[in-house]
């Protein structure tokens, strides 16, 4: 969703759920369904019939990845899975264990650092990347 916010903020007007769909080629459904996390956390608003559709409801610079990630339901990070063929083996019980804690940790790491980038400062680099010709 953030490549949707960006272009969104690009546009510059309310884009419909069809466009967004097309945009990260999913369905209208999906669209809708992610976007209401995002209204509900006040980051976005929806609008119907003619020239409605979904509009930033706050500066780009305001909302950071963390944002994002908590108004989508924060959605699970690493999906690594630990092993649970023999929860009677202590050699498993201590692997999972310390996997378990190194993930905990990399994850409020990370969560942490989300908070620090906003979404307005990715937007600007995609402009300079653009301005550059490198994309």
């Amino acid at each position: 969703m953030l490549h949707v916010l960006i272009h969104m903020d690009h546009i510059g007007a309310p884009v419909t759920s069809e466009t967004i769909s097309r945009m990260i080629s999913t369905n209208p459904v999906v669209v809708r369904r992610t976007m209401a996390g995002l209204r509900a956390a006040g980051y976005v608003t929806s609008g119907k019939g003619h020239g409605g559709g979904w509009a930033l409801a706050r500066s780009l610079d305001e909302v950071t990845l963390r944002d994002v990630h908590d108004a989508l339901g924060s959605p699970r990070l690493f999906a690594i899975g630990l092993a649970d063929d023999d929860p009677s083996c202590l050699v498993e019980r201590a692997v999972n264990t310390a996997m378990a804690e190194a993930m905990t940790e990399a994850e409020r790491r990370l969560l942490d650092r989300f908070g620090e980038v906003t979404i307005g400062s990715l937007a600007r680099d995609v402009a300079h990347a653009r301005d550059a010709g490198m994309m």
